[in-house]
């Protein structure tokens, strides 16, 4: 990597004021999703966090800390909460009684038929200092330092990524109260995006309504009907056929299951395959007491094992886990693993049906938008984490005045080249052509400034 030489002087590169506001137009009141936030003037300390094993996803990563910051409590801890990205990067209001030392922990947390061991190591980063933000949005300093919005971004997005699904920038909830299926085992989940932002004087929350389509939580045998178009399951007597087949392995490949089969245990997988044969034909290597192993159906060791007379053996099983170790688990124990968004491109179908259900006028989303900043359940409720950090978010949207200026004249191409002004946003295009755009390919910038104020190698 390069090391960056010192920047050019400040002075140099110092914005002009704004010349005045504009007049033109008809001023117009507005309502921004921008809520201001109220921070202290206070430090707070960045720790890096290393868990080991790694790469594991930002959910189990939030549990590990968690389960740390409260085992550890009286060790280290104590009442503090700290905020944490799910990644490496954790913040206190308060330092902790480690100094700059690395401290390593053991945490331990329950798992699916066996217990997970992770090590933590958290040592000390760097102070950051909420006060230089707040100066730097006075105007007081040139640049806005970037530590204090991540740390203030991180804080406030805690509690919403441990108590909702997140995706990119946004947060989900199981559906409640509505119920939008798509089709092919797909439904619409609503949630909200949130970011922190400078502006001007003050941070800003910014807080809209989203929406995706998640997978829904159902038995497999309901989500093969819905993939394959099939409307009673009692009526697929047959194996399924070829195309059946591949068109719902492509659906299934990579969703997680749970099984249904072990009482309260529910242990989850992650297909990697469907058989191309039913659960009557398809064998695996049967370990015996005797360390011999024999072929064995799965329907078979199904009625063995847990005295289970399979209802559709006729249907193919999953295939779960690494390819090499034949794990197969009949279609009718299983589910779909709650939570998992559809990262697969939408049909037309869907596609449309999603639009529609997420169409929403400007004042149904700001009455939605205002519902989640001032219910209790959503981020400008009774949040500890931003209490701990004395951080305040406001539940009035931020008032505007803006201009709504006279609509431009559009000149019509053609041989008449007749002038047209739109009204409400219309125009009449009966007979008109407009001009054909030109793609600039080659462009230049030129400076005019001497050379004493800005030096030919910093406009490299």
């Amino acid at each position: 990597m390069e090391a960056l030489g010192p920047g050019p002087p400040a002075s140099l590169f110092q914005p002009p004021r704004r010349p005045g506001l504009g007049t033109v137009g008809k001023p117009i009141r507005l309502l921004a999703n921008h809520f201001q936030v109220q921070i202290p003037k206070i430090d707070v300390y960045h720790y890096d966090v290393d868990i080991k094993p790694e790469k594991r996803p930002r959910r189990v990563n939030r549990e590990v800390v968690d389960t740390m910051v409260r085992h550890f409590k009286m060790q280290i801890f104590g009442d503090r909460q700290p905020g944490y990205d799910g990644k490496r990067n954790m913040y206190t209001a308060h330092p902790l009684p480690i100094g700059r030392d690395r401290v390593d922990m053991e945490v331990t947390l329950p798992g699916e038929g066996k217990d997970q061991t992770f090590k933590v190591s958290v040592q000390w980063v760097s102070v950051v200092s909420l006060q230089l933000l707040l100066e730097a949005l006075a105007g007081h300093l040139n640049e806005v330092p970037d530590d204090s919005v991540q740390a203030l971004d991180v804080i406030t997005r805690h509690l919403p990524s441990m108590r909702y699904t997140p995706v990119g920038r946004s947060f989900f909830s199981p559906p409640e109260g509505y119920y939008h299926p798509l089709g092919g085992g797909r439904e619409v989940w609503f949630g909200f995006h949130q970011s922190v932002r400078p502006a001007m004087w003050n941070m800003m929350l910014n807080i809209d309504v989203s929406a995706t389509a998640f997978y829904r939580a159902q038995p497999i045998i309901e989500f093969m009907c819905e993939v394959l178009d099939i409307q009673n399951i009692n009526e697929q007597t047959k194996p399924l056929t070829d195309s059946q087949r591949v068109k719902f392995t492509k659906e299934i490949r990579g969703l997680k299951v749970e099984v249904t089969h072990c009482g309260q245990m529910k242990r989850k997988y992650r297909v990697c395959n469907v058989t191309r044969r039913p659960a009557s034909h398809q064998t695996f290597p049967l370990q015996l007491e005797n360390g011999q192993a024999m072929e064995c159906t799965v329907a078979q060791y199904f009625k063995q094992k847990y005295s289970l007379q399979l209802k559709y053996p006729h249907l193919p099983c999953l295939q779960v886990g690494q390819e090499q170790k034949h794990t197969y688990l009949p279609l009718e124990v299983c589910n779909i693993v709650a939570g998992q968004r559809c990262i697969k491109k939408l049909t037309d179908n869907q596609t449309s049906t999603m639009i529609k259900a997420t169409a929403r006028s400007a004042p149904d989303r700001q009455e939605e938008i205002s519902r989640l900043v001032k219910s209790n359940s959503m981020v400008g409720g009774p949040d500890p984490y931003l209490k701990e950090f004395g951080i305040v978010v406001h539940n009035e949207m931020t008032e505007l005045t803006g201009r709504v200026l006279p609509a431009p004249m559009l000149q019509y191409g053609g041989r008449n080249k007749t002038v047209a002004t739109p009204n409400q946003g219309v125009w009449d295009m009966r007979g008109k052509q407009f001009y054909a755009g030109i793609e600039i390919k080659v462009w230049a910038v030129a400076c005019f400034a001497p050379q004493k104020q800005c030096r030919e190698d910093l406009l490299k």
